[in-house]
């Protein structure tokens, strides 16, 4: 799944449309997509996923380009973007189509997940143990075309602008180094 300039990224860290509007800001992030993955049903839809019967979770393929982003600022923006203590939630979502996951899609993405989250633990940056779950990435769905590029389409949405926003702004207060130029 990594080929050329270019490699496959996927986090599921609560509702996939504030993981979009985070990771689609960031500099050498090429495409970003809005799917399911992690379960076992095949060629879910969001009714089915929200059901918690399928496995799935609600994630987010990205597409980024490694010499101008890393896969370990990737996974410094996603431990501080979501909360990863939480087992099946974050914030008011509840479910494991919420969980806190990546799925790896190299080897060395395995690894470098594991040593990650291995010195955030070590450091105790969270007040709780982490539940982050890293797995193989079997199979990307895509999620339903309303679902893509929510945040840029809906900013007036009440979701966008009480859960949204708030993180986005994070990004920029944290992050801002990383940001792509607005404009």
């Amino acid at each position: 799944m990594n080929s050329g300039n270019t490699q496959i990224a996927v986090f599921g860290g609560g509702c996939f449309w504030y993981t979009e509007a985070v990771f689609e800001r960031l500099r050498g992030v090429r495409s970003v997509m809005s799917g399911y993955a992690g379960g076992e049903t095949a060629n879910p839809t969001y009714e089915e996923v929200s059901s918690g019967r399928t496995g799935h979770a609600e994630v987010l393929r990205v597409e980024y380009d490694p010499s101008e982003i890393t896969f370990e600022t990737l996974l410094n923006v996603f431990f501080a973007t979501h909360d990863p203590t939480t087992m099946n939630r974050q914030g008011n979502d509840v479910g494991t189509q919420y969980r806190s996951i990546i799925l790896y899609t190299s080897d060395t993405q395995r690894r470098e997940a594991e040593a990650f989250i291995e010195k955030l633990t070590h450091e105790d940056v969270f007040d709780a143990p982490i539940v982050t779950e890293v797995k193989p990435l079997e199979k990307f769905y895509e999620a339903e075309e309303y679902h893509q590029e929510y945040y840029r389409n809906n900013p007036d949405k009440p979701y966008c602008q009480a859960i949204i926003n708030p993180k986005v702004a994070k990004l920029r207060q944290k992050f801002a180094p990383l940001l792509k130029k607005e404009g």
